[in-house]
């Protein structure tokens, strides 16, 4: 908004020249969000603690040290991520540009299948929530219509295309319908990522910011010529403006940390973690690097495949590969301690974040 507004007045004021400049903004658009979450954060939890008498309700299945530590500690904490990120978002972003209203939508949109989610599980005292089925039609939808939208506003090129790191100039044509399909399982499967690592105090978000922060490099890069043209890389014209909105992600990943850090005040929920990790696929996509997310995400892989090959090997054999999953519940029963598990995961992620980044140089 302060883009749009101000900036035509540089002219008049040469100051307001500054908003010309996407770094100013996305460090501006870092400091509101961080700060803002510091300004209305107690009270947010103060609330939410008031409208949940008894917290979230805790999973029978899952370690038993849950039950008495986390006990009575509110959910939805996600609703400061995304009021924080779409304030600094729609200050500071250029608002005439579709892939900032795209991706802030697939944002919403999956924080709104989250909020429900926990909504159900907080007034009905059932941690399923809303049904599997309907969860995951609902999350098809939403990547479907910003895949193609995404795709429309995309250089023809690129359009209906998957860019492969390391190699310079290839290009694997999927057409619409391959292209579509593929985006909808880089945002749904990323955003169920997410939510799958958000088990402990702290474990998804501190990887999130590292993400975000990459991915906001990223997208600085592919939306400029001369940086596309001296790396070789696939310039996504306006791209680079998600990078305002990755900065208030971080900033308002910070927030959210200052207030779940061990012991947590509140858990983000289904609101915060499919609603983050829905944004994260998203910017992937436009940017033309959903591979690298593969290897910057590589924790909310590593957590996801946990999982899968836990039921598959259950389903099979009869017999668990883990002691329990996701993989750091498999931790927590070999007797690590919570803040063990979150540090050391949070080095596997900052390790595989910089691996990520390094691809930009790899060609």
């Amino acid at each position: 908004m302060f883009y749009n507004l101000l900036y035509p007045l540089a002219d008049q004021f040469t100051p307001f020249n500054l908003f010309r400049y996407l770094t100013f903004r996305s460090i501006a658009a870092f400091l509101t969000a961080l700060v803002l979450s510091f300004l209305i954060g107690g009270a947010l939890i103060r609330w939410l603690r008031s409208k949940q008498k008894q917290g979230q309700p805790i999973r029978d299945d899952g370690p038993a040290s849950h039950l008495m530590t986390k006990k009575g500690t509110p959910t939805m904490g996600g609703l400061l991520i995304l009021i924080t990120l779409s304030v600094a978002t729609l200050l500071w972003a250029d608002l005439t540009n579709r892939y900032v209203w795209i991706v802030l939508a697939v944002t919403l949109a999956f924080g709104a299948v989250g909020f429900m989610d926990d909504y159900l599980k907080v007034t009905k005292r059932n941690p399923k929530g809303v049904p599997g089925k309907l969860k995951l039609a609902l999350a098809v939808v939403a990547s479907g219509v910003a895949v193609y939208l995404i795709a429309q506003s995309s250089p023809p090129p690129l359009r209906y295309a998957l860019a492969v790191p390391f190699l310079k100039d290839v290009l694997i044509p999927l057409g619409a319908v391959g292209f579509v399909a593929f985006g909808v399982l880089v945002i749904a499967g990323t955003s169920n990522a997410v939510n799958l690592t958000d088990g402990l105090d702290g474990l998804a978000i501190g990887p999130v910011i590292m993400a975000s922060a990459v991915f906001g490099l990223i997208a600085y890069v592919v939306g400029n010529s001369i940086l596309t043209n001296y790396l070789y890389l696939h310039h996504v014209p306006r791209s680079g403006e998600l990078a305002v909105l990755l900065a208030a992600l971080v900033g308002a990943g910070l927030g959210f940390l200052w207030f779940n850090a061990p012991p947590a005040m509140v858990f983000m929920g289904d609101t915060g973690s499919l609603a983050i990790g829905g944004a994260l696929g998203a910017v992937a996509v436009v940017t033309k690097h959903e591979i690298v997310l593969s290897i910057v995400g590589g924790l909310f892989v590593l957590e996801t495949v946990s999982v899968i090959v836990q039921v598959l090997s259950f389903k099979w054999t009869g017999k668990r590969v883990f002691r329990m999953a996701p993989l750091h519940h498999h931790f927590e029963q070999k007797g690590w301690a919570e803040p063990t598990i979150v540090f050391r995961f949070w080095i596997i992620a900052a390790i595989l974040a910089m691996a990520g980044l390094a691809t930009l140089k790899l060609r």
